[in-house]
C-alpha cells in the first residue's frame, strides 16, 4: 500500500494531476473564509462562537458548503446550486421529451445538457443568495437566539449593497462550478464530487469535538469506534451489487466476427446514492417553513396546526419526525431509481446488439425480468438508506451531536462514495503505467 502511494508521487503525470487538484481544493477552502461585502465579520464570528447554527434546510446547505454559509462568505452557497440544477435537469428528462432526446444524442447532447445545467446553476445562485441575505437581515440565520449581534449581520442594507452581495455570492457559485470542471479535466476524479467531499470533511473535526465538549472524552472515543464500524458497513453495502449475466451471440460483419462474449449488468444495492436523503430533508423542511411564515404578530397565540408542526416536524429527535423521514427516503429511493434506470431501454439495447440473459427471452420478457430484480434489490437499498439517514438523528438524541453528525446521513454516503471512486481512478492510472494498483 505504502509502496503504491510512493509510486504515485514518482509518476510525473499523476503527481502533476494530484498537485493541481490539491491546489484548487486549497483555493476553494480559502474562499470559504473570505466574507462577502457589507458583512459584519465580528458579529458573525460571535454568533459562531455561541455554538448557534441554522435550522431546517440551511443545515444541509451549510454542510455542503463546508461551513461557508454561516460565514456569509463569497462561497457561502457552496456547490448546492449546482447539485440542485443537476437534479432538476435529470428529472426534466422524464417530463420534457427534448431533454430525453438530448440525453440519447451522445457527446453533443450531453454538452447541451451540461450548458443548461450551468445556466440553471447561476439562476439558482441568484435565488438562493437573495434568500440567504434576506434571512441574514431578518436575524433568523442563526436561529431564534435573541443575541443582539446575530440580529445585525449586514452593515449596509441599501439596495446597491444588497445587489453587490447577491452578485458576489452568485459569482462565487460560478467560480466553484468552474473549479470543479477544471479538476475533472486536468486533475483526479470528478471535480464537483471532490469539492463536496472536501466541504463535508472540513466539518468533521468540529462536529466530533462538539461531542467531546458536550459529553466527555470517553463518549468521544466510543463515537469514533462506532463511526469506524459504520463506515466499514457503508463501504460494504456501497460495493454490493447484483450481477445479471448477459451473453452476446456471434455475428459476422464482413470478414470479422463480433460478439460471442459474456458480461453482466451490475445493479447496485444503493443505486440512488444520496439523492433520496436530500429530497426527504428538503420536503420535511417545507411544513416548518410554512409554519414560520404563519407566526402571529403582537404576541398572540399561534394556530393549533402551527403549534403541532413546531412540536413534531422541526426537531430531529422527535419520533414522528424520524418515522416520516424514514418512509420518505424509502419512497424517494424507488422514485429516483425508476427514473434513472429504464429496464425497457436496457432490454432494447441488448436486443439491438444480440445480447440476452440466459433463460430469458429477448425484448419484453427481459425488461420484465430486469424490473423484477430491480424492485427487489431496491428494497434493502432503501431500508439501508433510511437507517443511515437516521444515524444523525439518533446521535442528536443520545450524545448531543448536531443533525450533521459526520458518521451518518448524507455525510457518510458522500464521503464513502467519492472516496471509493477517487481511489479507483488513481488505481486505474497506476495500472495503465504497469504498476501495481492501490486496490488488491
Amino acid at each position: 500500500m505504502f509502496r503504491a502511494i510512493a509510486r504515485i508521487f514518482r509518476t510525473p503525470d499523476l503527481r502533476r494531476k494530484i498537485g493541481f487538484t490539491l491546489g484548487i481544493v486549497a483555493l476553494f477552502r480559502l474562499g470559504s473564509f473570505i466574507p462577502s461585502p457589507f458583512v459584519d465579520y465580528a458579529n458573525v464570528q460571535s454568533c459562531l462562537a455561541a455554538n448557534t447554527g441554522p435550522a431546517g434546510l440551511y443545515e444541509l446547505v451549510n454542510l455542503f458548503s463546508g461551513g461557508a454559509l454561516l460565514q456569509l462568505s463569497v462561497f457561502a452557497l457552496g456547490i448546492m446550486p449546482y447539485i440542485t440544477a443537476s437534479i432538476i435537469v435529470q428529472l426534466l428528462r422524464v417530463v420534457i421529451p427534448h431533454f430525453e432526446t438530448l440525453h440519447k444524442e451522445g457527446q453533443s447532447g450531453q454538452s447541451t445538457l451540461t450548458q443548461y445545467t450551468r445556466y440553471l446553476t447561476i439562476a439558482l445562485g441568484v435565488l438562493q443568495s437573495t434568500t440567504l441575505i434576506t434571512v441574514a437581515r431578518s436575524g433568523t440565520l442563526f436561529g431564534a437566539t435573541g443575541a443582539p449581534e446575530c440580529q445585525s449581520l449586514i452593515t449596509n442594507e441599501a439596495w446597491y449593497a444588497i445587489l453587490l452581495m447577491v452578485i458576489t455570492m452568485t459569482a462565487g457559485t460560478g467560480l466553484i462550478m468552474w473549479m470543479g470542471e477544471l479538476i475533472t479535466e486536468r486533475g483526479i476524479g470528478n471535480g464537483m464530487s471532490l469539492l463536496i467531499f472536501v466541504s463535508i470533511a472540513a466539518t468533521f473535526p468540529a462536529a466530533l469535538w462538539s461531542i467531546a465538549v458536550a459529553r466527555n472524552f470517553e463518549t468521544f472515543l466510543m463515537v469514533i469506534a462506532v463511526g469506524i464500524l459504520i463506515m466499514g458497513a457503508v463501504v460494504f453495502v456501497e460495493q454490493s451489487q447484483r450481477r445479471i449475466p448477459v451473453q452476446y451471440a456471434k455475428r459476422m460483419v464482413g470478414r470479422r466476427t463480433y460478439g460471442g462474449n459474456n458480461t453482466y449488468i451490475p445493479i447496485k444495492v444503493n443505486m440512488a446514492g444520496v439523492i433520496p436523503v436530500i429530497f426527504a430533508s428538503s420536503l420535511l423542511y417545507l411544513p416548518a417553513l410554512v409554519a414560520q411564515f404563519n407566526q402571529p404578530a403582537n404576541g398572540e397565540l399561534p394556530a393549533p396546526w402551527v403549534t403541532w408542526v413546531q412540536d413534531n416536524l422541526t426537531s430531529g429527535d422527535n419520533p414522528l419526525y424520524m418515522a416520516i423521514y424514514f418512509f420518505l427516503i424509502i419512497g424517494f429511493t424507488y422514485f429516483y431509481v425508476a427514473i434513472t434506470f429504464n429496464p425497457e431501454e436496457v432490454a432494447d439495447n441488448m436486443k439491438k446488439y444480440g445480447g440476452f440473459i440466459p433463460g430469458i427471452r429477448a425484448g419484453r420478457p427481459t425488461a420484465e425480468y430486469l424490473d423484477y430484480v430491480l424492485t427487489r434489490v431496491t428494497l434493502p437499498g432503501s431500508l439501508y438508506l433510511g437507517l443511515v439517514a437516521l444515524i444523525p438523528l439518533i446521535a442528536l438524541a443520545t450524545v448531543g451531536a448536531n443533525q450533521n453528525f459526520p458518521f451518518g446521513g448524507a455525510s457518510i454516503l458522500i464521503i464513502v462514495g467519492v472516496g471509493l471512486e477517487t481511489v479507483k481512478q488513481i488505481d486505474s492510472q497506476l495500472q495503465q503505467r504497469h504498476y501495481e494498483g492501490l486496490l488488491r
